[in-house]
């Protein structure tokens, strides 16, 4: 089962939907795009409001031109080892400046959820039962000391002063 969580704690209800041959989106749904959907929907349309999937062989910069016209970017780690989705979450939030949610889907696991969260993801969805159990209990791990700026900034005292610093905005 999977479960969407903030940081406000889970979600209920939630309208998106991955789809796949067996599942697609019903009454009150709303599809993940894939990249090349989204293109094709986009131009057929000036609707806003879509959802896209960004798997990790996708270009996120493409997303780009629609940015505007989305809801929600889910980011996909589909193994725990494959951090391609950590650099498209800080390449939307930094440099695209993409502000709306962006979603952490697949093999969600609690240890990641902090590092997933500096980089600028604000939901997850989450199927591993211990991560759920976790975060049930309001217990992520801490992270004392970060080594490099991120789309959200380090608490007071909990960065090393001597590294790069993220430049504060224009």
């Amino acid at each position: 089962m999977t479960r969407i969580w903030r940081e406000t704690g889970f979600v209920e209800n939630d309208p998106w939907v991955i789809e796949t041959e067996e599942v697609k989106a019903g009454e009150g749904q709303k599809p993940l795009l894939s990249l090349e959907e989204l293109a094709v929907k986009a131009e057929e349309s000036n609707e806003v409001g879509f959802g896209v999937l960004i798997k990790p062989a996708d270009d996120v910069r493409k997303l780009e031109p629609y940015l505007y016209r989305l809801e929600l970017v889910a980011v996909a780690f589909p193994a725990f080892n494959d951090g391609r989705a950590f650099s498209h979450a800080s390449l939307l939030r930094e440099r695209l400046g993409y502000t709306n949610e962006l979603r952490a889907v697949g093999d969600v696991l609690i240890d990641q959820v902090p590092h997933m969260l500096r980089c600028g993801i604000d939901s997850f969805a989450v199927t591993n039962e211990t991560a759920i159990k976790r975060l049930t209990e309001k217990r992520l791990p801490e992270i004392p000391h970060y080594y490099q700026p991120t789309a959200r900034d380090a608490e007071p005292g909990k960065s090393y002063s001597w590294r790069r610093q993220a430049k504060p905005a224009a």
